[in-house]
């Protein structure tokens, strides 16, 4: 059910968002979650930022980034929900919108049982009718990887280069590889993203190196960690919450080359 304070629906930051009955125009400001819209309520999207890249035959008003939203194009769609991110959207822009009157949503997901929460709860409040894949997400997920402590893999996940940053502490991509068997040796830094520089990083057995945010190929970013076992991965089954969290244990684990039968 919706978390409630005194009968006011809030999102997952404790923010009262006061909402209308039904909710019937949505702007999503978080690539992942507009594809759940799309998928789960086709035809309540009214507007997505650019990078909002799934479903390919998605035909809304675009917004601009996530870091950029057009505010006064968004209040010209007459949303009846906003959706943002705390990680992937800035506090300026939301509480612009909000001194519209625009009421707006935000999630903060950093694990993977945190994301079919999160999702789960934001379906219920739309009304969306097609939802079938929250349940055959939460069955891919169902159980921790069972690993012996001397089977699981030390890795290092790269996100960007020029600089190198690298992924941290307490983040949703951190909770997908924990639940596949690879410990992020990185996952105790006081930062989610660090830069650490090659010779300071912890003894690792692995480096995933994923297409996104930055687009690591067989040509660039191997080359940067000579003799190390380097993992490249699909970066959307990695950070993106939402339907692909039915196909990404599967995936993620073939290509981490580990077993499929373990990965759930």
């Amino acid at each position: 059910m919706a978390r409630q304070t005194g009968g006011v629906t809030v999102d997952d930051l404790g923010y009262a968002v006061p909402l209308t009955s039904p909710i019937e125009r949505v702007v999503s400001l978080v690539p992942s979650l507009t594809e759940a819209f799309a998928v789960s309520a086709p035809g309540l999207l009214v507007g997505a930022t650019d990078w909002c890249v799934h479903p390919v035959s998605l035909d809304v008003v675009r917004v601009r980034g996530t870091k950029n939203p057009d505010v006064p194009r968004i209040a010209a769609l007459a949303p009846d929900l906003v959706v943002a991110s705390m990680e992937e959207n800035r506090e300026a822009d939301v509480t612009a919108l909000r001194e519209l009157g625009i009421p707006v949503w935000v999630t903060d997901i950093r694990t993977v049982d945190g994301a079919l929460t999160s999702i789960e709860r934001l379906l219920e409040i739309i009304e969306a009718p097609h939802c079938g894949w929250v349940a055959e997400a939460r069955e891919a997920w169902r159980d921790p990887v069972q690993v012996a402590g001397d089977s699981r893999l030390r890795a290092v996940v790269a996100i960007w280069r020029r600089p190198w940053m690298f992924l941290g502490s307490d983040t949703y991509a951190g909770d997908v590889l924990r639940r596949l068997g690879v410990d992020n040796v990185l996952g105790h830094s006081p930062w989610r993203y660090p830069r650490v520089d090659f010779d300071e990083l912890p003894a690792h057995d692995l480096v995933v190196l994923p297409d996104e945010p930055y687009r690591f190929t067989p040509d660039d970013g191997p080359e940067a960690f000579p003799g190390a076992a380097t993992a490249l991965v699909d970066g959307q089954a990695l950070t993106w919450y939402g339907p692909r969290m039915v196909q990404a244990p599967t995936l993620l684990a073939e290509q981490l080359g580990m077993s499929t039968t373990d990965a759930r």
